[in-house]
């Protein structure tokens, strides 16, 4: 690292350079990582954060985002959602278990290979339901949501290393946006995948063709995992790194993720709202889209879901960096958003589902004598999609907030890992119970109840944290605390302090 500086601050005039407003020049170190192309008025490198936030995106759109289609339509494609609710609970076990030390993980052996094996398990997944289709294995289905819940927590956690470590403070919020868009552009592209494969079809399973698609999309955003570069060698516009260890070990990162709680327990207090970021869709789309929908009309309930929440992410996304407010400001207006959300949403959604069939009607008889709802059904089949839109735009918001009060609390690459593996440890645990609550047959009302109400005292939880511990900027010194790098590892030597009059891509 303290060598890839010294190359930095040497680079000879043929280097390539990051013009700013004072027109000092910032060099980057020579090579082909740091070669710039002119993309309009911006430029774009390899190793930018930019760069590689497109490139997680990409994996992330064929990988969770294909997983994302097969779960939005509910049961996993199949009729009877018991093999689907008994994976998912299996992977969101491990997921929990693996995800809260991933951390150490993904700071140990780097952000390339965490995601690399991350990426694996999402097409054994989907196999495991082509499989179901025709030999009804439950054995197999478990087991590969058991192994993809390893892969996503180490996945994820890589992920969110990259999303709210690598961009400046001031962009933080519309990175998160684009990678939510992107990742989200994978659930609809699923989603169309499944739309056309079975537009005429109104019961049954869908078809292998789908499966197979998903498979072989998986299988690719794996393989591109391998394209990123390690996060000690990402420069920034201004010439800074992402703060790291020079040298982790096993033993450095297992006790700095004890050391983060020491030293920031307050952080403790955002638990319940990490517990409830995933509790919701199990409602949603096992309960709601998967239980009163024909196949066709979840294939396109599907489409609109995930249409919906890179929509919400657009929009939060963006309203989180908005510039004329100060960064405390900006934090509080989008909790308050989150607590209206919460009970407009919501509130809109009791009001439906109280009139709906119970879950003995709905899965009497494997669920083959109970009348869905069509979208040849007009009025009766425009509320809940509009209902199901409105549930994704809020889920989309909601997590969008939390990665950006994640990268508000810090600009290490260190701590990020372990906030976001804490992040996805405990969200999982939260959507491994509830998934299990719908395998033991609770009652749809009773699991919507349950969501809604930890939905809203979680944020009763956050209220200090947000009110109290977000500030307008970090500073370079209390992120270097938690690493064993200098102020001379990660900032650029004679690098300005004026903003940059040329964006980065």
């Amino acid at each position: 690292m303290a060598d890839d500086t010294k190359a930095a601050a040497t680079a000879t005039e043929a280097s390539p350079e990051i013009t700013t407003a004072t027109d000092a020049p910032v060099p980057r170190p020579p090579g082909w990582m740091y070669k710039g192309i002119k993309i309009g008025k911006k430029e774009a490198w390899y190793a930018s954060p930019a760069t590689q936030l497109l490139l997680v995106s990409l994996v992330c759109f064929l990988c969770p985002g294909m997983f994302n289609a097969l779960t939005g339509i509910g049961a996993g494609g199949q009729v009877n959602p018991k093999a689907q609710t008994n994976a998912a609970t299996a992977l969101y076990s491990t997921f929990a278990v693996v995800a809260f030390f991933s951390g150490s993980i993904a700071n140990k052996l780097g952000v390339r290979i965490t995601l690399a094996f991350g990426g694996l398990g999402y097409s054994i997944y989907a196999a495991s339901f082509l499989s179901y289709s025709h030999n009804q294995n439950d054995g197999f289905v478990i087991f590969a949501g058991a192994f993809l819940g390893v892969c996503a927590g180490l996945l994820w956690t890589a992920q969110g290393t990259i999303m709210v470590s690598y961009p400046p403070e001031a962009e933080k919020g519309r990175y998160i946006s684009w990678f939510w868009m992107i990742f989200n552009l994978g659930g609809v592209v699923g989603a169309l995948v499944f739309l056309g494969q079975n537009a005429n079809k109104t019961a049954g399973p869908v078809t292998d063709g789908t499966y197979i698609g998903l498979i072989v999309l998986m299988l690719l955003g794996a393989i591109l995992a391998l394209g990123l570069c390690d996060a000690g060698k990402v420069i920034r516009k201004d010439g800074s790194k992402v703060i790291l260890m020079k040298n982790p070990s096993w033993k450095t990162e297992i006790i700095g993720l004890f050391e983060t709680i020491m030293q920031n327990p307050w952080v403790i207090l955002l638990f319940p709202m990490f517990f409830s970021s995933n509790i919701f869709y199990t409602y949603q789309l096992n309960n709601m889209n998967g239980a009163h929908f024909t196949t066709r009309t979840r294939a396109l309930n599907n489409t609109l879901y995930w249409t919906s929440q890179i929509i919400g992410a657009s929009i939060f996304g963006y309203a989180l960096d908005f510039a004329k407010a100060r960064r405390t400001v900006r934090a509080k207006a989008s909790f308050i958003s989150l607590i209206a959300l919460t009970f407009i949403i919501w509130g809109g959604g009791w009001a439906w589902q109280k009139d709906q069939a119970p879950r003995e009607i709905v899965e009497a008889d494997e669920g083959l004598s109970y009348v869905r709802i069509d979208w040849t059904d007009g009025s009766k089949y425009l509320g809940p999609m509009f209902l199901l839109m409105f549930y994704a735009f809020y889920d989309a918001a909601w997590q969008t907030c939390i990665y950006w009060y994640i990268g508000a609390l810090s600009n290490s690459g260190r701590k990020a890992a372990n906030f976001t593996g804490f992040y996805k440890g405990i969200q999982s645990a939260g959507a491994a119970v509830f998934w299990r609550l719908d395998g033991l047959q609770i009652s749809y009302n009773a699991i919507f109840g349950a969501t809604w109400g930890l939905l809203a005292a979680s944020l009763i939880f956050a209220a200090p944290v947000i009110w109290l511990n977000i500030k307008d900027t970090v500073s370079v010194e209390e992120d270097l605390k938690f690493s064993d790098e200098t102020i001379e590892d990660v900032v650029a030597t004679g690098a300005p302090t004026k903003a940059h009059k040329e964006e980065e891509v």
